[in-house]
């Protein structure tokens, strides 16, 4: 079950876990029983794998700044490697 946040006006933030189909708007505090809304809060980044991490941050920049591409990757030089032997595709466009 994840974790909320909810905000006491008298103690301050708390957390509390509830399913995601079941969360309220707010709850009560457990230690003064004012009336605590929930506090919306940023997921835990920090807490994934570097490699999922680099993935998201890599998706996030591309969305505005998308990289160019001006050769087949790991390949040296701007020539490509021939893929087929029919003679017909020599007529295709090639990018």
């Amino acid at each position: 079950m994840p974790l909320y946040e909810f905000r006491c006006p008298r103690c301050g933030v708390f957390e509390a876990m509830h399913r995601m189909s079941e969360v309220p708007g707010s709850r009560t505090c457990r230690n003064c029983s004012e009336t605590a809304v929930r506090v919306f809060s940023p997921i835990g980044l920090s807490a994934l794998a570097s490699d999922r991490a680099k993935a998201i941050g890599d998706a996030e920049r591309s969305a505005h700044e998308p990289e160019i591409v001006t050769r087949v990757p790991n390949h040296p030089g701007g020539s490509q490697p021939r893929t087929t032997q029919d003679p017909r595709h020599l007529n295709l466009p090639r990018p």
